[in-house]
């Protein structure tokens, strides 16, 4: 009896999971994992992973628990040091062998090393971008470090995407005298009225489900022909795409997203705002290549520059934590984020860029913060980002600095956004 182990890592979902699709053809039985991150405190002295982004991450997990329930399986949650409680698990039942997703980060890294090392064997698979590895027109070392050289290397070659894999039909049984308790989501935080993706209703869960109705949804009213228009507002649920959310917690996949686009694209016809859709997809996968390429070196305090490192403003950072620097346009971005765990990505690039530039704060820091408040943290893109800004990224601009007044004046001419979060 071939007994196996799958840890769900980010990839939160049954639908178009090919790591778990392998896990389901050769296991007997089945023994699906989901370890809860890391909590405890960060080195900038806040909690590594605030509320908001707990609570999103849990109805994510609360979800799947109950598809793997109503395919007569279940989901083992389980707290702490995940290297630790999976040998332990691995033991326990006569596991030898862990499948799951291969998260190119350091962290993630690690912990599958670890557990190499005490003995298992794990097969990570890279699954988490648009295009597999072995259709790029590139080699992941020879990759440009230009988005834009990627980009147009990408399209030159019409670079084809990953099919979408079916949801499963059928699934291995738990091993036998295993009983898995239900896992209970707990009440979330009040809703703000204000918020921009209200995460806290239903429609805007966690789950599988409650990805694929959105991304139908989104489709199906036609808000793709508008998206290059409005993407840049700093608020409202169907500004932009809203696929963020459930993209960083693999409730849903890109390649679903592409395919919606495309079938969409086939029936309404294709216009800039749907390439730019395609074209954010292009990002996210860059991001992804680059920890590939780079690894480690985009966590080093310098970046990819090795030549210098940030100073910090402690009192700055926490002024700009609190919403409280006393620029109106930068005070009201964060306090959208501290009290919905969202912001908008150019809220995103101009609050980061205040914070490195203005405040001479640690890009590093920033980056924490945003990990710990954000329903969409995700690991690539928020290194990645942080470091575009500041100029320890692949940016050839060497860093982008953002004038407040004059962002104020482009994308909240009225101040209706610093009125609503004033």
């Amino acid at each position: 009896m071939n007994t196996l182990i799958y840890w769900f890592r980010q990839d939160l979902r049954l639908a178009d999971n090919p790591a778990f699709t392998r896990a389901r053809e050769q296991a007997d039985t089945l023994l699906p994992v989901y370890c809860a991150p890391a909590a405890g405190p960060t080195p900038w002295g806040f909690e590594r992973i605030g509320a908001h982004r707990q609570y999103f991450e849990q109805s994510a997990v609360s979800a799947l628990a109950e598809q793997l329930r109503a395919h007569g399986s279940g989901l083992m949650r389980i707290e702490g040091d995940p290297v630790e409680r999976l040998v332990a698990l691995a033991h326990e039942w006569g596991v030898d062998t862990v499948i799951c997703e291969r998260i190119a980060a350091p962290e993630e890294e690690a912990q599958v090393q670890a557990l190499r090392a005490a003995g298992l064997t794990v097969e990570d698979h890279w699954q988490s971008t648009l295009f597999p590895l072995d259709e790029l027109p590139m080699a992941v070392e020879e990759l440009p470090d230009i988005f834009s050289s990627f980009r147009r290397l990408v399209e030159k070659a019409h670079t084809s995407a990953r099919p979408a894999i079916p949801s499963p039909t059928t699934m291995p049984a738990l091993p036998q005298g295993m009983s898995i308790e239900p896992i209970t989501l707990q009440s979330p935080a009040p809703l703000d009225s204000r918020s921009a993706f209200p995460y806290q209703q239903q429609a805007f869960h966690g789950g599988e489900h409650a990805a694929i109705e959105h991304l139908q949804q989104y489709f199906r009213r036609g808000l793709a022909n508008s998206y290059k228009a409005t993407r840049n507002n700093l608020s409202a649920v169907d500004a932009s795409t809203k696929f963020s959310p459930w993209l960083a917690r693999g409730s849903l996949s890109a390649p679903q997203i592409d395919q919606a686009l495309k079938d969409f694209e086939a029936e309404h016809g294709a216009n800039d705002s749907t390439y730019w859709i395609y074209f954010e997809l292009l990002w996210r996968d860059y991001f992804r290549l680059l920890h590939l390429k780079y690894g480690r070196l985009l966590y080093r305090a310098s970046g990819l520059k090795g030549n210098s490192e940030p100073g910090h403003n402690p009192q700055g950072f926490a002024r700009w934590c609190r919403g409280e620097t006393g620029e109106a346009l930068i005070d009201a971005g964060m306090r959208e984020l501290a009290a919905t765990g969202y912001l908008s990505n150019r809220m995103r690039q101009i609050v980061a860029s205040y914070l490195i530039f203005d405040l001479k704060g640690d890009w590093r820091a920033g980056a924490a913060w945003f990990e710990a408040q954000l329903v969409d943290y995700d690991v690539y893109s928020n290194q990645g980002n942080w470091l575009y800004i500041a100029g320890y990224g692949t940016d050839p601009r060497g860093g982008r600095r953002f004038n407040t007044t004059k962002q104020a004046d482009e994308h909240d001419a009225d101040g209706a956004y610093r009125r609503l979060w004033a």
